[in-house]
């Protein structure tokens, strides 16, 4: 028995008319700085709506995508994953749609692949990791500036002092969105470190969830503790309180990518 038919007798597939719905993953970058984050939402331009539109309108059918997660406005990604269905089988060998899907979408979303996969598979609850990066120069850069904060005179062992302090906690309502729909602000931090270069500062951090606003809102935290401003126990104290309004500043989105989502499959 093939692959394929393994598929077909899978008691997850949908079966439409007796037609085949084959699940999709696809792989994609985006440029956020021109839209309202990635999920739909009403009178907005965001990734998701652009990205269902150029499928429906090639498909000649209603299609939506799941992705593996919100980004805010203005937040860009690198290896993002949504999946969709179809009654269309081998899309994901098809380079012609891929070509075309491409021409379709605007400049600054493209998708790198499309990969057949199970038809449980789901972009969203599978994924096990996410890691975020947040770009930031010590000099005037004008070719970069649109993707990195400009910084001066931060104290980065204080900094990643405080970023290890991170994996000892788990809720993290200091640094969320207020009056978001989720149902609890946990989170499994497994890494958070700044590392630098010549002229960048580079933070990295990975979870296996993110609350909305959730990284901004430690980077600017973060910042006031290498300007000096708070201290390792106050930033401590910040994450204890439970309350946002005891936190920094978000840091601007410009400069904060989601660089890598993890699955425990290949696709």
């Amino acid at each position: 028995m093939n692959w394929l038919t393994e598929l077909a007798s899978s008691p997850f597939y949908r079966n439409t008319n007796s037609t085949l719905t084959v699940r999709y993953f696809l792989i994609l970058d985006y440029n956020g700085t021109n839209f309202c984050g990635w999920q739909r939402q009403p009178n907005a331009d965001t990734i998701q709506e652009r990205i269902e539109k150029a499928l429906s309108a090639l498909l000649k059918t209603d299609i939506e995508i799941t992705g593996a997660g919100r980004t805010d406005t203005g937040v860009h990604a690198r290896n993002y994953v949504a999946h969709f269905d179809s009654d269309v089988e081998n899309l994901h060998t098809d380079t012609d749609f891929l070509y075309r899907l491409n021409c379709i979408l605007p400049f600054d979303i493209n998708v790198q692949r499309i990969a057949k996969v199970p038809p449980e598979a789901h972009a969203r609850f599978d994924a096990t990791r996410r890691t975020y990066r947040y770009y930031t120069t010590t000099r005037k850069d004008v070719f970069g500036y649109q993707f990195a904060e400009k910084v001066r005179n931060l104290d980065v062992d204080a900094m990643n002092a405080a970023a290890a302090k991170l994996q000892e906690y788990t809720d993290f309502t200091s640094f969320s969105k207020l009056n978001t729909d989720t149902k609890t602000n946990d989170c499994t931090i497994y890494d958070a470190h700044w590392e630098t270069t010549d002229c960048e500062i580079v933070f990295t951090i990975t979870a296996n969830r993110f609350l909305r606003n959730m990284v901004r809102a430690i980077v600017g935290t973060l910042f006031e503790v290498g300007y000096g401003k708070l201290t390792i126990a106050d930033f401590c104290r910040i994450i204890e309180s439970k309350d946002r309004g005891q936190a920094g500043t978000s840091a601007p989105a410009k400069a904060l990518f989601l660089e890598k989502i993890e699955y425990p499959y290949e696709f």
